[in-house]
């Protein structure tokens, strides 16, 4: 369970506070072990406050991860530390440059009620997800970067009235599914998004073979699903946030005035638990499991 970092990186502490062992880059290499190199994609405002959000589950894999941070050249990313971005973070184009992405995350961002043709960076997002699709063997979508997968597949989303918003009993639907197999029957899962898919359209995509159907909620609708090709795993959920990301989320909706925002469902806002790092372990686990045995050489 080790994550490659550069030399100086500002999470180290926190990541090794929560049991996540670090290594700088060039001790990686004296090492002479293949780390899984995963590209990810981060569209979340303050980039930098978000990375240990992935790092953490990420790092509880048995296997050597060395993330590559990718910013898009398209979005301009106000809200983070620009410096830190010019020295972490490249493009697409000189991440796979450099060497085989062997994963690929993209992130959500606070463009779910905007329609894809809108955003300024959707042409960028998509020519990645074209060659994600060819080349890299799983791309995980999480929230609004699962939207973008399932719009590249042809599904379009819907922007709801309210906000889905806190955690929710999901149930696992496939109990065979390399990567959901071994979830727990019923597990929680953490919503923060104002679109989805409606059942509906996900059930005729599933009759038509586009998706497979892994995990639902009845208040959250199908929550994981994958393209029949397993090249792209949808998580409309936010299995990597902690509770307290879900509280700030609220406090800044109601700083907003925002009255289609309820408090999060099933979440203390005085005394949050996390009901669902298990099932969020599992998950990013078994991801990386089947990373490891499609890209092994």
């Amino acid at each position: 369970m080790t994550i490659v970092v550069p030399k100086g990186y500002h999470g180290i502490s926190a990541l090794e506070n929560s049991q996540v062992q670090c290594i700088t880059t060039e001790d990686a290499l004296r090492e002479d072990i293949r780390a899984l190199r995963i590209g990810i994609l981060n569209i979340m405002p303050k980039a930098e406050t978000y990375e240990f959000s992935l790092l953490q589950p990420l790092g509880r894999s048995v296997l050597q991860i060395e993330p590559v941070w990718i910013r898009l050249k398209t979005h301009n990313y106000t809200s983070s530390d620009q410096s830190h971005l010019d020295k972490l973070y490249v493009s697409f184009e000189e991440a796979v440059e450099r060497s085989h992405l062997d994963g690929l995350i993209v992130t959500g961002a606070p463009v779910e009620e905007i329609p894809f043709e809108e955003v300024k960076y959707w042409e960028e997002i998509k020519r990645i997800l074209k060659y994600a699709r060819q080349n890299i063997a799983s791309t995980l979508g999480i929230c609004w970067g699962g939207l973008a997968l399932a719009k590249f597949l042809g599904i379009d989303k819907t922007v709801y009235d309210k906000k889905v918003f806190g955690v929710f009993q999901t149930a696992n639907l496939s109990r065979n599914h390399r990567i959901t197999g071994e979830m727990d029957d019923w597990f929680w899962c953490a919503q923060s998004r104002h679109s989805g898919i409606s059942d509906a359209v996900l059930e005729l995509e599933r009759d038509k073979g586009v998706v497979q159907l892994l995990a639902h909620s009845s208040e959250a609708g199908y929550v994981i699903f994958e393209s029949t090709d397993n090249r792209f795993l949808i998580h409309l959920g936010h299995p990597e946030y902690e509770p307290n990301r879900l509280i700030e989320e609220y406090r800044r909706d109601v700083a907003k005035g925002r009255g289609d925002v309820d408090p999060p469902t099933n979440v203390d806002l005085e005394n949050p638990v996390n009901l669902w790092r298990s099932a969020r372990t599992e998950f990013f686990t078994q991801w990386i499991k089947y990373l490891h045995e499609s890209t092994s050489y």
